[in-house]
């Protein structure tokens, strides 16, 4: 009895959620997963015609010399997951020029052979990053091929950052592509272009994207993917906003147009990279933890995989939106029955509606599971703030709240007290157009610590929340007058 509630109260810590009579211990639920004893790093989307397979740098934090590996997890619906863990591993030697391993791609040949070029990484060596090579008949076991190893080339990149390859075959002009996150020789962030006939030999061919951040950042984790008329080029500025971008083109060498509003989420999603299945386009990256699992310090490299659906509009801009198989499968109605309220509030059944005189707020039950929180929302002018709020406390506000702000035309994440956010700023922030009398929808989905904002299709908003699972958590209104309506929580 004592093992299985110590069994219990690991489960719940880490939240993952085991698929319910599954006796394979591989097998798990979750909406933005992780193993339960490493984290997620940049992850890798792979589409093999049925599966999504998601490989990741796997971040042990256990101290060994070497980091890194790759490990794989495979979905259909990005809610049920099999944890194939480590498929190709560092070499543990003080100057093995793998003794790391870093971000990269798989593509599969015509003799359906696949392929993983991924960067091989080492601080004591000279130069630093490889692009390695890998083969394999089922994704799962790989060879290694080190002659096929190979670093940058003067004079147009340094040799010094060389990382990340992304590798397809491109149709338009008959042979594999391979973009490289490097530097020029005006030490300013690039993206390289090497091509392949046969995925061993590479060819140099320069420059394909300059960086037109007005910045010198790197640019990582490139993806560039056909999807409709558009190729979209993707990349994370590793400085100073640490989000991911994207560009549009009618031709895989460009010209690329940077969209007026060229990211989809705030900095709480990192190193995303495309794929294409089944008709739609997917973008995964990752969420960070926090040092010692504490709201208020800071953010560590890896933590969750996140995975936003993307749409395309008719000008072929692009917007997040939940995965539409995790939206359907979190199908099972709760009823919300509020704790309490108070102030300027009126409610009647799932709808409430503020009256904008000061403060007021409505505090609902313990959130705990994967959930996933709808609604809809009609500000009534340009005035004042709006929000949920997580972990409320005996006063009736929470400690970390997501926050409408309509004057400054942004949705922001404040880790503070809902009743300090007019004297605060946001942790994180994203972008959203918000005219008086127009009516706007969002969803929340929640699993574990992770809690990711939908709104109305424009942007998407990752963060983490240690103290959200086990309390209770609200809707409220600081000075705006704003109806919620069609207020839903459902799960699996």
């Amino acid at each position: 009895m004592k093992k299985k509630k110590i069994l219990a109260a690991v489960l719940a810590a880490t939240s993952i959620y085991w698929g319910a009579g599954t006796e394979d211990a591989s097998a798990y639920q979750s909406i933005f997963p992780n193993t339960g004893y490493s984290w997620v790093g940049d992850p890798m989307p792979f589409y093999d015609g049925e599966n999504f397979r998601i490989f990741y740098l796997e971040d042990l934090r256990d101290g060994d010399m070497g980091f890194h590996p790759w490990s794989l997890m495979t979905t259909k619906d990005f809610t049920d997951y099999h944890n194939d863990s480590r498929v190709i591993p560092y070499v543990n030697e003080e100057f093995a020029p793998d003794g790391a391993l870093g971000t990269g791609s798989v593509v599969q040949d015509k003799e359906g052979l696949y392929h993983a070029f991924y960067t091989g990484f080492n601080w004591r060596t000279t130069p630093r990053e490889h692009i390695m090579h890998a083969i394999s008949r089922d994704l799962v076991s790989w060879q290694k091929i080190p002659e096929d190893s190979f670093q940058g080339s003067k004079p147009y990149i340094y040799d010094d950052t060389f990382r990340d390859p992304n590798v397809f075959y491109n149709e338009d002009y008959g042979e594999y592509w391979m973009l490289i996150t490097t530097r020029s020789q005006a030490a300013r962030g690039v993206i390289a272009l090497y091509t392949s006939k046969d995925l061993k030999k590479w060819e140099n061919q320069g420059v394909l994207f300059d960086n037109d951040m007005g910045s010198d950042c790197n640019m990582e984790c490139p993806t560039l993917v056909k999807y409709g008329d558009y190729w979209y080029l993707t990349f994370s500025d590793q400085w100073p906003s640490r989000v991911v971008h994207y560009r549009m083109a009618k031709d895989s060498k460009g010209p690329f147009v940077k969209p007026e509003r060229d990211s989809f989420d705030a900095s709480g999603f990192y190193a995303g990279k495309l794929a294409a299945g089944e008709g739609n386009l997917y973008l995964t990256g990752w969420t960070p933890t926090k040092w010692d699992k504490d709201d208020r310090k800071p953010t560590d490299w890896a933590g969750n995989m996140v995975t936003h659906q993307l749409k395309q509009r008719e000008d072929g801009t692009l917007y997040p939106v939940p995965v539409t198989k995790v939206t359907e499968r979190l199908n099972k109605n709760e009823v919300l029955k509020p704790v309490t309220q108070r102030g300027d509030v009126t409610a009647e059944g799932q709808n409430y509606h503020f009256g904008g005189k000061g403060y007021a707020d409505v505090v609902m039950p313990r959130l705990n599971g994967i959930k996933k929180i709808t609604g809809h929302f009609t500000p009534a002018n340009q005035q004042g703030k709006f929000g949920l709020m997580f972990n409320v406390g005996p006063n009736q506000t929470g400690s970390l709240n997501l926050v409408f702000d309509q004057e400054k035309q942004q949705v922001g994440f404040y880790n503070t007290d809902t009743g300090s956010i007019n004297k605060a700023k946001p942790e994180l922030s994203v972008p959203v157009s918000f005219q008086p009398g127009e009516s706007y929808d969002f969803t929340l989905l929640i699993d574990g610590t992770v809690a990711v904002l939908y709104i109305n299709d424009q942007m998407a908003l990752s963060t983490r929340m240690y103290a959200l699972p086990e309390h209770q958590w609200g809707i409220f209104s600081s000075d705006s007058e704003v109806s919620l309506t069609n207020l839903q929580s459902n799960t699996l």
